[in-house]
């Protein structure tokens, strides 16, 4: 392919359809900078904004063609040209980016950075439209090693921590344990990890392949194949967080504990080709968790600074421990995204890897 922008796009009806634009770069508009998109992770989170597209707004991140979709991807991206008066040339930004080379976007000027203003962003929590510059990253750690882990596990860690402060916030409602679905995802090992500290027995749900990698983790209690969720004691009052998406898994689960289930958290969907969420029949309805919510609960009680300072702490010490259990791979080309994506989408990277990938 030439030196114009590609673009990986993604048929909305079927995750497995792909295809690639090329298309020429043009003249920024005012007010408009255009980002490098240097590299991004690809995880099977990111998968998940593809799968919840249409029902939380992923799709409208960065609109193309009828039909087809640009998956939003965490990592880093340089600007490269401004046409805004206050935003100058070179700064690395972390933020949300599609799985392209390329992306303009009109712009207001931030102390730490821009944020996307385009009017498709306005519906938008401003979390993910915000692109943090390093030099301003109060989570930044230099280093390409440092930043790679950062764009695979930052996102997905701050949603594991805000998962165990919403349940601290409660008590845990009153369990003694928590079940953990998909216990091998890296949002499901940021949770159980800080769940750890609490007073309660952290149980981890996950395939026959994977049970080994989450054994060998030690932050689980116990671990649990799927089909051994029978032999889970029913008379332990219990909350769930799913991060696997698998409606008959969840039903299994709500099923056998019944009225000892005291709360029940859908947080992803990392098992891609599983059925959709339907009610399970007993137990508590499965509610949603939506980490911006959460964020700014925090930064209301605890103000920015004390949020910062606590993530900050807890992020920093998760990323250095990934070390001993994440290798990163890095891949470059529009057929590698291809590969890297269909292998995540099928289940198919083993959790001991991070894709960072640039198109």
């Amino acid at each position: 392919m030439g030196d114009g922008n590609v673009r990986f796009e993604i048929s909305r009806t079927d995750y497995t359809k792909t295809r690639f634009l090329e298309t020429p770069t043009s003249a920024l508009g005012d007010g408009e900078v255009r980002f490098a998109v240097e590299r991004f992770a690809l995880t099977a989170n990111t998968t998940t904004y593809a799968l919840v597209g249409d029902m939380l707004g992923y799709w409208d991140f960065f609109p193309t063609d009828e039909g087809w979709g640009r998956v939003p991807a965490i990592g880093w991206g340089r600007i490269v040209e401004s046409a805004h008066p206050d935003v100058s040339t070179g700064g690395l930004y972390f933020g949300w980016f599609p799985m392209s080379r390329t992306i303009d976007m009109t712009v207001s000027g931030l102390p730490d950075g821009v944020r996307d203003d385009g009017k498709h962003r306005a519906a938008h929590a401003p979390v993910y439209r915000t692109y943090t510059a390093t030099e301003f990253d109060p989570f930044h750690e230099p280093g390409e090693d440092a930043e790679n882990r950062h764009a695979l596990l930052r996102g997905l860690f701050i949603t594991g921590f805000l998962a165990d402060d919403f349940f601290a916030d409660s008590g845990y409602y009153g369990a003694s344990r928590v079940i953990v679905m998909s216990a091998s995802s890296k949002t499901a090992i940021s949770f159980a990890q800080r769940a750890a500290l609490r007073d309660v027995e952290v149980v981890g749900l996950t395939s026959t392949r994977n049970a080994g990698f989450v054994r060998s983790l030690g932050c689980y209690a116990g671990v649990l194949e799927y089909d051994a969720i029978a032999s889970l004691p029913a008379d332990i009052d219990t909350v769930l967080i799913d991060m696997a998406g698998n409606a008959t898994v969840l039903a299994r689960v709500h099923d056998h504990l019944g009225a000892r289930l005291r709360y029940s958290m859908t947080v992803g969907m990392s098992h891609a080709g599983a059925a959709p969420h339907a009610p399970p029949t007993k137990g508590p309805t499965p509610e949603l968790f939506f980490a911006p919510g959460q964020i700014e609960k925090r930064i209301e009680s605890w103000g920015i600074d004390g949020y910062r300072e606590r993530v900050n702490g807890a992020l920093r010490e998760f990323v250095g421990a990934s070390r001993d259990w994440l290798e990163v791979t890095r891949s470059s080309g529009p057929q590698a995204a291809e590969n890297i994506w269909l292998d995540t989408l099928a289940g198919k990277v083993a959790p001991s890897v991070g894709h960072i990938v640039s198109v």
